[in-house]
């Protein structure tokens, strides 16, 4: 048996704008994590996908092309040039919540092609797996920023621009955050498909509230850079106020916002797609406590406290 582990992600600033060519900052989520466990089969059975958590259990070759979990078995066995008529069984296990803004479909694809290719003794190296998960995140969300297959394959803090840059960079200071789940499933196609019709009626409102999010996450990186935990907080605060403006919050974001906040967060704001999913508070280990025993209060599914280094 071979296993490949993915971590989870959230973003910090930038998403939605990052669809539109601005600047976004992601990091991974170690405390959750997605499994994929690839052993041989019998001769004869093909392959096999037992996905554990949905409680499903199919053959690729019956499978249809839009499923993918299909798709990227398929996309990896070619790119490592192994044929298709392997008798495989591949479990996946995860423990990151679906359509919470985490990534989960993301990290699932990305333990699958670590797996396969181990199984294999073949080698990719990050950005070849982000390139194969990036073909399949436009079955999940139609038009992927490509954000979420970078920073999960490269599991490191990530810069990106769509289509022009991706960096890895340093944190100055290692920082908390509490990501709180509002329990609501957020579809992340969706939301963005939204935004997209709101650009499409009034293109010059949402390009400018695009702008100024990409200004706040070029200020944010320097922000991370330079240690200054406050201005972090101060540019989430402000990220979250025009995430409003999109229509992406919700009332039980902003419930679970206002209550890190009561907590002594220094800021606050939905990551990910919104409209549900889950919202992340910057913390310091004095305030910590506060904010997770605030945030479950205000009825948080979980909180999960990461250390971002």
């Amino acid at each position: 048996m071979t296993i490949g582990y993915a971590p989870g992600k959230v973003i910090l600033f930038g998403e939605h704008a990052v669809v539109y060519g601005r600047p976004a900052i992601a990091v991974p989520v170690t405390q959750v994590q997605a499994q994929a466990e690839v052993e041989d089969a019998e001769k004869g059975q093909g392959i096999t996908i037992v996905a554990r958590d949905l409680g499903q259990t199919y053959k690729l070759n019956e499978a249809p092309p839009d499923d993918a979990l299909r798709a990227i078995v398929v996309s990896t066995l070619r790119r490592i040039k192994v044929g298709l008529e392997h008798d495989l069984t591949i479990t996946i296990s995860s423990s990151i919540p679906v359509a919470r803004g985490l990534g989960s479909g993301a990290a699932v694809s990305t333990a699958i092609v670590r797996a396969l290719v181990g199984h294999f003794d073949k080698w990719l190296d990050s950005r070849a797996i982000s390139d194969l998960v990036f073909e399949t995140e436009k079955i999940h969300h139609g038009t992927p920023s490509g954000i979420d297959n970078t920073v999960i394959a490269f599991q490191k803090p990530v810069y990106f621009v769509r289509g022009e840059r991706m960096e890895i960079f340093w944190v100055q200071h290692p920082f908390l955050l509490a990501i709180a789940d509002t329990g609501v499933q957020s579809p992340t196609k969706v939301a963005v498909e939204d935004v997209r019709r709101g650009w499409e009626e009034d293109p010059v409102k949402y390009e400018g509230l695009f702008d100024d999010i990409g200004t706040i996450a070029d200020m944010g990186r320097r922000a991370i850079e330079q240690g200054d935990i406050e201005a972090m907080g101060r540019l989430m605060d402000e990220n979250q106020r025009l995430l409003r403006l999109l229509k992406v919050s919700s009332p039980e974001l902003e419930g679970l916002i206002g209550a890190a906040r009561q907590g002594g967060a220094l800021g606050a704001k939905l990551s990910g797609a919104g409209r549900g999913g889950n919202m992340i508070a910057l913390v310091t280990r004095e305030t910590c406590s506060q904010v997770s025993m605030m945030l479950r209060l205000a009825g948080a599914k979980d909180v999960i406290v990461t250390e971002v280094s």
